[in-house]
């Protein structure tokens, strides 16, 4: 007789050491649940809300006369052993997909719960590819091989979704801090400090395109894109006036370069933590931002998690239990140091607000609404969002959900959920943020997330190729990166200008095209009065700006084509920049490129990430053919070949007979981007 039992269409066992349940989660999905407490406790936070239901879920549950047991729902097929071991397969090929591992001798199961600490062991497969798990700068595309630390930061933002090229997607629904092991003999994910000794995971089988959007059905569809985010994005460290960020929207207008969203960095405020404009360096909010509105530009604010004590949200915060708590100082509220005005290069004590408690993000968005909504800003910067600390103090962190070693992962999507719930409130259906973090779910809030202060090197530029390939593997459809990175770069410097210029081609293509950095000269302290160098298209010499205005154009003409692209990413979950293999699994060699991506279906991209370099390697997949758009010459699909790459342009291709073609048809016309060189 088994040991297994139906339970709410789904399967359960019970031992004396384990509560395990499987069952149906949205369409060709299951979801596992186990625990070694006394139940499966269903409130704990995670990206899995709420059951996600669909007329397409049609499960069945067998109990077998062996003792093992058996749950079909589409594409997905799990096997339960008689010993509560799982195993998945593809329904109709029957094919293993993953399997949880087997106990050694005097080795525990596929599951251990130990003192603070639980472990999901699975099989590992010769020949398995690994993508996905957020944003990582190793330099990978395929992470089999690598441990992969389940923490965020600046820089890094965990989303512990895994995409398999054996056919399945996974998701560890767990915030705790930990890791994944992805090793040649296991397959392990680890909670440090999981709450009620928790495992919880969700499976999915597919194709990487059907992955993707079972992934969606299941942890939320990212809204529609905003028309105004779609274009190019002025932004630098740091614009500290009106006067002096209206100067450079005002330049873009008369140089006739197209413009959709121009920044105002940190300090624009009196205090940190204040959530509104100084008034002496921003005198008429209201007034700048409708002079940007006739221009066609957004202006976009930065907005930091982290308060001064005498500012003016403090006390309401604190009032509402609505500050992250330092466990080693009996409750008090957590700080660390950081720039202040007034204070030169003294660093003061800031403390951190709390968006886990529902009450510090109501007062939040109430603060943007008042300050900034209300004099015509609607696009906001969600900096430092991790929340940045150092892992000793973010280990004695206390929220309202939980303590900081079980819920911190949390920190990016409930701060993105805050200004999202905020702006549908106010009638806006499609809201994004700007933000430094992300973790499961934060899609469904509008995450727009870039990849922190990165250094501004080649080097750098070819680790963000692959990360914002595993971001896009990750069910974040709009990421970008600081174009030319944030960290230096001298615009005098013809190394450097080269660099930028790569940085900018790449970044034309990019989901997000964001111009942003912390430029030469550089200010000589790490103080509230901190500014950069020049960062604008026309800082770079004459050169370099001829091939930066012709990308401007080039990315406007793109724009109804990333029209489309939002609603493929509304409607199914499809990332706008894929992985080649997202377009065509059919093609192995597809799986091997880690440096090309396609923009949509029928943009194929091959950035250049070498200094010197006018030529590059391009692979182009599938049993199609591709159109240059510069020469006109029609390549077959499942060639490599040593492409062109001048100063003026990388290789892009497209897919034959595409209307996005036009695009780069225009740019010939008017000897743009798409053009000649």
């Amino acid at each position: 007789m088994s040991d297994y039992t139906e339970h709410e269409g789904g399967l359960e066992r019970r031992t004396a050491d384990e509560i395990l349940r499987v069952e149906p989660w949205g369409p060709h999905a299951v979801r596992v649940s186990a625990t070694a407490g006394p139940a499966v406790d269903p409130t704990l936070p995670g990206a899995l809300d709420s059951p996600a239901t669909s007329p397409a879920v049609d499960a069945t549950v067998s109990l077998l006369p062996d003792g093992r047991a058996r749950l079909v729902n589409g594409r997905i097929t799990a096997h339960a052993d008689a010993d509560g071991r799982l195993r998945f397969t593809h329904t109709a090929t029957g094919r293993e997909l993953l399997a949880e591992k087997r106990a050694y001798t005097w080795y525990p199961g596929p599951r251990v719960y130990a003192d603070g600490r639980v472990e999901q062991h699975f099989e590992a497969y010769d020949g398995e590819r690994v993508h996905g798990l957020g944003q990582h700068l190793h330099g990978r595309l395929d992470q089999k091989g690598h441990v992969i630390d389940l923490v965020q930061g600046n820089t890094v933002a965990t989303i512990p979704f895994l995409h398999s090229s054996r056919g399945y997607g996974l998701l560890w629904n767990n915030p705790a801090l930990g890791r994944v092991e992805l090793g040649a003999d296991i397959t392990r994910w680890t909670a440090e400090t999981a709450a009620a000794d928790r495992i919880d995971y969700w499976i999915t089988a597919g194709d990487p395109a059907e992955i993707m959007e079972s992934y969606a059905e299941a942890t939320g569809h990212p809204p529609l894109l905003p028309e105004w985010a779609s274009g190019f994005w002025q932004s630098k460290l740091r614009y500290r006036t009106q006067d002096e960020l209206l100067a450079v929207a005002r330049e873009y207008k008369e140089r006739g370069l197209p413009l959709s969203v121009i920044v105002s960095d940190f300090f624009h405020w009196p205090k940190m933590g204040d959530w509104r404009f100084e008034e002496n360096e921003w005198p008429d909010p209201a007034a700048m931002a409708k002079e940007l509105d006739a221009q066609g530009v957004k202006l976009a604010v930065s907005v930091w998690p982290t308060l001064e004590p005498d500012s003016e949200n403090y006390a309401p915060l604190q009032a509402v239990d609505g500050l992250v708590r330092d466990g080693a100082r009996d409750g008090e509220p957590l700080t660390f140091e950081f720039p202040a005005r007034g204070h030169g290069a003294d660093l003061q004590p800031m403390a951190y607000y709390d968006p886990t408690n529902p009450m510090a993000r109501r007062l939040l968005w109430q603060r943007l609404n008042d300050n900034y909504r209300s004099q015509g800003v609607t696009a906001f910067w969600l900096d430092s969002a991790e929340p940045d600390m150092p892992p000793a103090l973010a280990a004695r962190a206390l929220y309202s959900t939980g303590p900081g070693t079980q819920v911190t992962n949390l920190y990016g999507l409930y701060h993105a959920q805050a200004v999202a719930d905020g702006l549908r409130a106010a009638g806006d259906d499609r809201p994004l943020t700007l933000i430094r973090s992300a973790w499961a779910g934060s899609q469904r809030h509008g995450a727009a997330l870039w990849s922190g202060d990165i250094s501004s090197t080649f080097d750098s530029l070819a680790r963000q190729i692959r990360a914002g390939l595993n971001v896009a593997m990750s069910g974040i459809p709009w990421w970008n990166t600081d174009i030319g990175g944030f960290n230096g770069g001298d615009p005098a410097d013809p190394v450097y200008r080269e660099l930028l210029v790569r940085w900018f081609q790449y970044g034309t293509f990019s989901p997000i095209m964001r111009l942003h950095g912390d430029r030469a000269p550089n200010h000589p302290t790490f103080s509230a009065d901190m500014t950069g160098g020049p960062n604008e298209v026309w800082s770079y010499g004459e050169e370099a700006y001829d091939i930066l205005a012709d990308h401007l154009r080039l990315r406007e003409r793109l724009r109804p084509y990333l029209t489309e692209l939002s609603v493929q990413a509304h409607r199914t979950g499809a990332p706008p920049m894929r992985p080649l293999f997202f377009g065509f699994p059919e093609d192995e060699r597809a799986w091997e490129v880690d440096d090309q991506f396609l923009l949509g279906p029928d943009v194929l991209v091959a950035p250049v990430h070498e200094a010197d370099a006018r030529t590059r390697t391009v692979y182009l997949p599938g049993e199609c053919r591709w159109l240059d758009p510069v020469t006109g010459t029609l390549h077959e699909g499942g060639n490599r070949f040593d492409a062109t790459a001048p100063l003026a342009r990388i290789p892009v291709f497209v897919r034959e007979g595409a209307p996005v073609g036009a695009a780069f048809a225009s740019g010939r016309k008017d000897g743009g981007a798409g053009g000649p060189a």
